[in-house]
């Protein structure tokens, strides 16, 4: 019963947070926020996954369903911090492409994903600031939006909310966005090994 009243969002975080938490240990494990050298790495799977999400951020069809689509991403400003950091960017590896990649249920699904780190971002923002980075160098990718991290979420999760879609749809989001998680496991066994 209590899953008909939950919106699209709600299902969908409850259906993918064991594997969002699962994400989240394994990026701390490799501490992160240690030292700028392992800031670098970080940074390096940012740029990867931010690589995969250019499409999706230029899709005419998600841009109609989702509000200020193109201004959220984010490639340009974690190209900005590692180059504040002297590091070059990563090589494009042969990553296979997204199933689906054009289509809105795939794209609400990544974007998922990434709009969800963003609000995440908060926290990672004040450990960067420790290591004397900030918004105008090393870390302008984990800076909030001039409008507020939650405003930006919450007009995200009200398009998601709202999109006409059939079960089988959501579950093609469900699926979209594990397969996002997965794709960043997949850069953070790459580029962030735990020490040990």
């Amino acid at each position: 019963e209590m899953l008909a009243e939950s919106t699209r969002s709600q299902r969908l975080k409850a259906a993918t947070h064991v594997a969002h938490d699962r994400l989240d240990q394994r990026i701390m494990a490799a501490q992160p926020f240690a030292s700028r050298e392992n800031y670098a790495r970080f940074l390096q799977v940012q740029y990867r996954f931010h690589c995969d999400l250019e499409a999706i951020y230029s899709n005419p069809v998600l841009a109609s369903v989702v509000p200020e689509l193109a201004q959220r991403r984010r490639l340009p400003q974690i190209k900005a911090d590692l180059a504040d950091l002297g590091i070059p960017a990563p090589a494009m590896g042969a990553m296979p492409v997204v199933e689906g990649y054009g289509t809105q249920v795939v794209g609400l699904g990544w974007l998922y994903v990434a709009e969800g780190s963003n609000l995440g971002a908060a926290i990672l923002f004040k450990l960067a600031v420790r290591l004397g980075l900030d918004e105008q160098c090393g870390a302008r990718h984990l800076a909030g939006h001039p409008d507020g991290r939650a405003r930006h979420w919450r007009e995200f999760t009200a398009a998601l909310d709202r999109t006409e879609l059939g079960p089988l749809q959501e579950q093609a989001v469900v699926e979209a966005a594990g397969a996002a998680f997965d794709r960043v496991r997949g850069y953070v066994e790459q580029y962030m090994p735990v020490a040990g």
